[in-house]
């Protein structure tokens, strides 16, 4: 085997795990949210014993990025990608951390009744969770406009969560015996708006693998 095609072997290797570790991500980010809606806490508690898989996943992909820059000595759009890849892994490990954070809150809302029905959460969640889908589609596909529209779906995101909180302080203020539930909730709020940054930084990454230039999708 040519050193190219040792070379391009490992980078398909290298995006097999991104992708993998993608979809982890996205699925403890949606049992989170399964677990609030449900108030499962038995669920919640599954979720924090599972991060340690996702960190040996980081972990993973960082080790094999280090080795093929030790090994091939990559240049140019070739070193690009194997920087993408743990940076991308960065993100997504975080976006894990966020998981752990709604499992946690879930913990300390317990079984109590909720203040107001949960619906606006969950739905805020799953277009965070479709970002972070559709920003790995366009790692593994570098389509720049597909990780240009990611970040604008985070306005979408950054309006709802402001409309949260907003609702979520009157609610303080009318229920005072609920501020614990309420601080948790607007907690998760925040969250889940941080899926969506971490989503954009994911598309911000894709635009300096093609591009060789570093852009703030937030601007």
């Amino acid at each position: 085997m040519t050193v190219r095609a040792s070379f391009q072997e490992d980078l398909n290797k290298l995006k097999g795990l991104i992708v993998d570790f993608g979809k982890a991500a996205q699925e403890a980010v949606g049992n989170a949210i399964e677990a609030l809606v449900k108030q499962d806490v038995d669920l919640a508690l599954k979720i924090i014993e599972n991060d340690i898989r996702l960190n040996l996943m980081e972990e993973e992909i960082n080790d094999q990025a280090i080795l093929m820059i030790a090994k091939q000595a990559p240049v140019a759009i070739d070193l690009r990608r194997v920087i993408v890849a743990i940076k991308i892994s960065t993100d997504l490990e975080r976006i894990g951390d966020l998981a752990v954070n709604i499992a946690k809150s879930v913990i300390r809302i317990g079984t109590n009744p909720f203040i107001k029905p949960i619906e606006e959460i969950p739905r805020i969640a799953v277009v965070a969770n479709k970002m972070v889908a559709d920003s790995l589609k366009a790692y593994n596909d570098e389509d720049i406009e597909l990780a240009k529209q990611v970040a604008k779906v985070d306005d979408e995101i950054d309006e709802a969560y402001g409309r949260l909180i907003q609702e979520l302080l009157v609610l303080m203020t009318q229920k005072p015996d609920y501020i614990s539930q309420i601080t948790q909730l607007s907690f998760i709020c925040r969250h889940v708006e941080r899926v969506g940054d971490h989503a954009t930084n994911i598309s911000e990454s894709v635009l300096y693998l093609i591009k060789g230039k570093r852009y703030d999708l937030n601007e």
